[in-house]
């Protein structure tokens, strides 16, 4: 039994290690360049680039609040894309394995696998197209300004600034350039022609994966991580919070609140009274619900 259970535990932990490979590749492919400002508008000097720290940025109820990909899943429901019916039915499904405890692997798999096809097939081009509508319908006005400052405090510094997240890179890289940070570290669905083909590389962006997605990023660009800062609400990133020189709670859940206080990091709250309570169900719905509605259907056609 613990022979099947080691064997399976490092089966999902290459899954992790392959999709953390493929999400770096893909940040750094998609990597936002801020335009220059033009000469004589400027009035400060620039900032020399710090090239070997950098900022991460959990996006849902960190950067955000509530869920990215369920607000994208809404704007997607909307287009026809699939039935709201079935975003209920399948953000059901994954809540019942969030609410009060850590998701299982293979609750996990089970439900991804039944999830919607409602990307696959179709074009990358579409997808981001559609994304970008999105954001500005349903997005743009629910970042928490004391996050955003914090990613300003760092860009401010010459540090690049990365979003990462289970949301499929694709439209993470969307958030990115629309708050004028670095990129993303997200879900890679694998496309062939500029068509999604029905497959995930790896597996969700998610848990040990963002760790994953993190050191392989820095490795790529040269980042010392002892100089890099992580941010999060979540216990479900601690992993990622780990491979930091400095890990900074944001808006915690109860784990991860507990875990900082044991561990020194610094805690930011910007939630109050009822708004405190009001995102507590989109992270539930959000974070594992509909990250696997979308990311899923990219990587699986519906059955018959």
């Amino acid at each position: 039994m613990s022979g099947r259970g080691g064997s399976k535990n490092r089966e999902l932990e290459q899954l992790a290690a392959l999709a953390g490979e493929a999400s770096a590749e893909a940040a750094v492919a998609l990597e936002h360049v801020p335009p220059q400002e033009p000469a004589g508008e400027s009035l400060a000097p620039p900032v020399a680039p710090d090239l070997t720290a950098a900022a991460f940025f959990d996006v849902d109820n960190t950067m955000m609040i509530g869920a990215s990909i369920f607000h994208f899943a809404r704007g997607l429901a909307s287009r026809k894309y699939f039935r709201a019916s079935d975003l209920a039915d399948f953000a059901w499904q994954q809540t019942k394995f969030r609410v009060g405890g850590r998701e299982k692997q293979d609750n996990v798999r089970a439900v991804r696998e039944q999830a919607l096809s409602f990307i696959a097939g179709r074009s990358v081009e579409e997808l981001v197209s559609t994304g970008e509508e999105i954001y500005d319908e349903l997005m743009a006005d629910k970042i928490w300004p004391g996050t955003r400052a914090l990613a300003q405090m760092h860009l401010d510094a010459g540090q690049r600034v990365w979003l990462v997240t289970a949301t499929p890179v694709e439209l993470a890289a969307i958030l990115a350039r629309r708050l004028g940070l670095s990129g993303a570290l997200g879900t890679v669905a694998e496309s062939a022609d500029g068509v999604f083909t029905g497959r995930l590389v790896g597996e969700m962006l998610h848990g040990r994966a963002k760790a994953h997605a993190v050191r392989a990023l820095a490795a790529r660009e040269g980042l010392n991580l002892r100089r890099c800062t992580a941010y999060s609400d979540s216990s479900n990133d601690i992993p990622m919070l780990s491979v930091v020189g400095t890990a900074i709670a944001v808006n915690p859940d109860g784990g991860l609140r507990e875990v900082a206080r044991k561990r020194g990091w610094e805690i930011r709250d910007f939630r109050t009274g009822r708004k405190a309570a009001k995102i507590g169900v989109p992270s539930v719905l959000g974070a594992g619900a509909v990250a696997g509605a979308v990311a899923a259907g990219m990587a699986y056609r519906r059955r018959a």
